[in-house]
């Protein structure tokens, strides 16, 4: 299957040819197409539904419980957001970086910053 970007589009505002780009916002990469002369920008279809997809999983609240296995804590990690995970990364490890934040704050990492 082809993808849209692949084609020559035309700026709607200027009639120049549009240039690709990637636009990074909430540590989200958008595949965009810019146009030199004016700067008008057209973010990828899939990139904005997948963005919405982010966003409504951020803004959901998860009540989760702590269980004892052994001599540690279990916290279970809802479907719904390992799935988003592994769609965004394609391939992602088994191990996930864990740090205390704050109190009453525990981030759970799944890629390593600056990869």
């Amino acid at each position: 299957m082809t993808d849209i970007f692949d084609n020559t589009i035309l700026c709607n505002k200027c009639n120049t040819k549009m240039k690709k780009a990637k636009i990074v916002k909430d540590n989200f990469l958008f595949r965009a197409m810019i146009c030199p002369k004016c700067s008008s920008k057209i973010i990828h279809p899939v990139d904005e539904q997948e963005y919405s997809r982010f966003i409504n999983l951020k803004n959901k609240e998860f009540r989760v419980k702590m269980r004892l296995v052994g001599n540690s804590y279990a916290v279970s990690i809802p479907k719904e957001i390992v799935l988003f995970m592994r769609e965004q990364e394609k391939i992602m490890d088994d191990m996930v970086k864990l740090c205390f934040e704050d109190i009453g704050k525990v981030s759970l990492n799944f890629k390593e910053l600056g990869k």
